[in-house]
């Protein structure tokens, strides 16, 4: 018997069980479940934490999503770390020197609960330009563990996103397009601290919602069924997705506008008329991720 090996770029995956997706307590526990690793105050406006700002906070998230592609870490490690992050900062005062040391510390902690292989402390502390110590990392993580009374296996949206895409009425190839994108906005709403507040099952929902839009699929009473689905309030969910969309605006037309003058200066440069015929936009954008990382860099101090 002959074997065959192929090495693959993809992260090998099980098939969807459907037993557990058309199981509709599955989606009644989580929804049970998510209440307690949602932020019950927000640290930032009530000076709990003073000495860092919700700018800093997006740099070391940015720089943990980066981290993650880089070592094509599964999707649920990213969005645990943050979870995991934001329930430290609300129990425990930190200053801006311990920011990125307390987020490795996450990372490290989503990856040993989510990973095959996790990433080592090693490879982690390089990554931080070895501005920290293995010592310091094990110690943070103790801490962590303790502030967070052991409880890591917390509700992410990415828990939610396959449930309701099941309940959808799409095809198989729409669901697959509205999920990758949705990931993406959901990764979106991570960096921005004012969805840190937001419920998994909310932000999951929107960004559904928001990839419908995105993506110009027409799905009947979509608004409407998502309610049905997670029970959350439709005025709610438009609101969530109105901001989702706002935000993901601001990130992409900034680009377009600096494309679109370059292009005008390359033409008025090269005085070739033929140039302004060309497009300002060479790819659809729908068919590209948001976020393709190709370097990962190295942050000392926020």
């Amino acid at each position: 018997m002959a074997l065959l090996c192929l090495e693959t770029d993809s992260v090998p995956r099980s098939f969807p069980d459907k037993t557990i997706l058309n199981d509709k307590r599955v989606m009644e526990n989580l929804l049970a479940a998510e209440e307690p690793y949602i932020l019950a105050s927000d640290y930032f406006a009530n000076k709990f934490q003073d000495d860092i700002r919700p700018n800093m906070r997006k740099t070391v998230v940015e720089w943990m999503f980066e981290v993650c592609e880089e070592q094509r870490c599964e999707e649920e490690v990213f969005h645990l770390a943050v979870n995991y992050l934001d329930r430290y900062l609300a129990s425990v005062k930190i200053s801006r020197l311990q920011f990125q040391l307390v987020g490795v510390a996450c990372m490290f902690l989503a990856s040993k609960l989510k990973e095959t292989v996790p990433m080592t402390a090693e490879k982690l502390v390089i990554y931080t330009d070895n501005s920290i110590s293995l010592e310091q990392l094990v110690n943070t993580e103790l801490d962590i563990l303790n502030t967070l009374k052991w409880d890591l296996s917390a509700v992410t949206p990415q828990d939610f996103l396959p449930l309701i895409l099941h309940k959808l009425p799409v095809t198989q190839k729409q669901a697959h397009h509205l999920h990758r994108c949705a990931q993406t906005f959901v990764a979106l709403c991570a960096f921005e601290f004012n969805f840190a507040m937001s419920t998994p099952s909310t932000l999951a929902a929107s960004s559904i919602s928001a990839s419908a839009v995105h993506l110009r699929f027409s799905i009947p009473d979509l608004t409407e069924r998502l309610h049905h689905i997670t029970h959350i309030e439709v005025e709610y969910l438009r609101e969530c997705r109105k901001k989702i969309l706002s935000m993901a605006r601001s990130l992409t037309e900034p680009e377009a506008e600096e494309e679109q003058m370059t292009q005008k200066h390359t033409t008025g440069m090269s005085g070739d008329k033929d140039m302004e015929h060309l497009p300002t936009t060479p790819t659809d954008v729908r068919e590209v991720d948001m976020f393709i990382t190709s370097q990962v860099p190295v942050i000392s101090s926020c």
